[in-house]
Parts: C-alpha cells; structure tokens; sequence
C-alpha cells in the first residue's frame, strides 16, 4: 500500500501497528480522492482530508487527466498489496499445516505481482518526471519490495520537486537512520518538523533516531549522554501529546528508562534516592501505557513490565500484588522468571539489610 505518498513512513523500530495507522491514513486518502473527486471542488477536498488526517494535500483539477491517473496508479498498489498480504497470511496457515510455498518461492510469487505496479510507476513518471507526488508514492512501493537505494533516489527527486513537502524529508530520514549517515537523518527530521510541526508521527520517528543512535547525537548536537537522553524523552512527550492514545508510542517512550542510568553519587543515599527516582518516572510512563493499552492481553503484558520495576526498585510487595494479576498463560514462564528473581533480590536484600537497588540490566519484553 503506498503510504509514504499521503502520510510519513513508518518509525525506525519495526512497529505494524504503526504501518496499520499509516494504511488507514492512505484508504481515507484513496477514498476520498476517488469518490469525491467529481462532486466536490478540489479546495474542499483538500480541507476534508487535512481536518481528517493532518495531512495536507495540494488543491488539484478534479478533471484532470492526469490526476485521475495518478489516483488509479495508487489504487494498483493498494490492490496489490492487498493481495499480497492475503497470500501471506494463507501461506503461514498452510505453511503450519505442512504445506504451502517455502520463503523464497513465495517471495518470486509476490515480486511477480508487483511487477504491474512497477512498470506502471515507471511510465507514469516518464510521462510526468515532475510529478512529486508519485515520486513519493514509488519511493514507498520501491521500499515496500526491499529497494532501499531505489526507493531513496525516488524520494530525493520528490524533495528537490517539492522542496516544503514534509514527507519527504521525513522519509529521507528514515533512509538515512537505516543506511547512514545518521546525522543526516537528525537534519531531515528537523526539516520535515519545521514544515508540518503538527505531526505525531514525525516527532515519534526522530525521537527513536535520537534514542537509538546516542553517541551520534552527542556528537552532532553537542550534548552529554544524559542530555541526549532529555532530547529524546522530550519528543516522544511531543508526540505523545499529540498523540495521547497511541498505545505503542507510549510503550516506546516507557522502554526508555530500561537503558538510562541514575546519576550517581558519593552519598549512598543519595545514590538509592536517584534511583527510587527512576524507578518512579518509568513506573508512571508505564501507567501511562496501560491506561490506554487495547486490550486484556496487552495491558497482562504491562503488567510484566510493572513487576520488573518494582522488584528493581526492591519494591517487593508492590510487585507480589502486580504478579498477582499476571494470570495470562502466554506469560507464565516470564512471571516465574521474576518471581525467581525477586527471591534472589529479597535475600541480597535482607543479607544487607537495605532494599535491593540495582535497575541496571533489566531485559525489556514488549507487551
């Protein structure tokens, strides 16, 4: 489905509830430009699917030739995505019962599909090289389908085409967060947030780049580490109160405080203080997840995530009454696993005499 044409491309974690947002977005989008495209001026067209989407999207001839070509091009991609994902979701089920196609077999029958679309693209931009709207649109196909270097020459034509599009210096980003050099990517998020400062997506993006590459952002913003980390919890609050009931946003900005570290100090209390603060930030910012987590399943999986912040934080009790509402099956074994482990935190605790106050080392587990 060609996201990137309507709406910015996915974060760099691997995230599908993300993508499922963004296909969402390009259905509205598809929708919207072909059902009202002949009974609606286009400066009401467009202000319907910013007040719906955030996107804006430029004012175009509904009798345009070729605009309507263009539209039809985008509704190739979605059919054929449409039905390449069926075919995958066919195959795990016949590939579980002992058939269906091995990865490599399915991956040519799915290539084949696509071929249409991409010949398709290809004439479409001979015909209209400045078109920078289907530049973008075959940028994210042409990522879609594992060509990265391709894909970025595409939506390099559609910056230097549309130099105030915000997604495209959003999608660059991404390309360069993937393949390098990350400070470019820092400078193209800047970029695409300085021209749509409303959007969540693009908040959310450079916050897992900054994140993600800390000693590339110290360098290039000229930051010390527990600065870097202020930058980064700073934009995802950003999208976050932009985005107050995205759950996996949220859950991204709570697995933050896994690999921060508390200041330490010369005073030992003041050390375990630091720590308790910790402790209590990332414990909200779970609370936070949970109170907009989708469903029993996902809000057992924070749970885990509690648990582990209290036993770290030797908050044993508090962690018993978490574990004891950890009842789903799926997480059984991870539930002993910390019942083990705050065995052995509450022993070490009570050979000291003092609550167990390491946090450093926990495993993160996506809920």
């Amino acid at each position: 489905m060609r996201l990137q044409a309507q709406a910015a491309q996915a974060p760099q974690l691997p995230v599908r509830d993300a993508a499922c947002y963004l296909r969402l977005v390009s259905d509205l989008l598809i929708g919207a430009l072909s059902a009202l495209l002949a009974t609606n001026p286009p400066t009401a067209l467009s202000n319907l699917v910013h007040a719906r989407t955030g996107i804006p999207i430029p004012i175009v001839d509904p009798n345009d030739p070729v605009e309507k070509e263009y539209v039809r091009l985008l509704e190739m991609d979605d059919e054929a995505q449409a039905e390449a994902d069926r075919w995958l979701q066919e195959n795990q089920t016949l590939r579980a019962a002992g058939a269906g196609f091995d990865p490599a077999s399915m991956r040519a029958k799915t290539l084949a599909r696509f071929e249409p679309v991409k010949k398709a693209y290809d004439a479409f931009l001979a015909a209209h090289p400045d078109h920078a709207r289907a530049r973008l649109a075959y940028g994210g196909f042409l990522s879609d389908i594992g060509e990265e270097e391709p894909a970025f020459k595409q939506w390099e034509k559609a910056r230097d085409l549309d130099p105030k599009n915000p997604v495209a210096w959003n999608n660059l980003a991404n390309f360069y967060g993937h393949n390098g050099p990350v400070t470019n990517a820092f400078a193209c998020y800047a970029r695409a947030l300085e021209l749509q400062p409303g959007e969540p997506l693009y908040f959310h993006n450079y916050a897992t780049t900054v994140f993600l590459f800390r000693k590339d952002a110290m360098e290039y913003f000229k930051l010390t580490e527990p600065q870097v980390f202020d930058k980064a919890l700073g934009l995802y609050r950003q999208a976050r109160a932009l985005d107050p009931d995205n759950f996996l946003l949220a859950t991204d900005l709570a697995q933050c405080y896994y690999v921060m570290k508390p200041p330490k100090a010369a005073d030992p209390e003041a050390t375990r203080k630091a720590e308790q603060k910790l402790a209590d930030e990332a414990l909200a910012e779970w609370q936070a997840a949970f109170k907009i987590a989708p469903d029993e399943t996902t809000r057992q999986g924070v749970y885990v995530h509690f648990a582990r912040w209290q036993i770290n934080a030797g908050r044993f009790d508090e962690a018993r009454k978490t574990l004891r509402l950890l009842t789903n099956g799926a997480f059984a074994s991870t539930k002993m696993a910390l019942e083990k482990k705050m065995a052995r935190a509450e022993t070490g605790a009570a050979s000291t005499n003092a609550p167990a106050k390491s946090i450093e080392g926990a495993t993160t587990l996506k809920p």
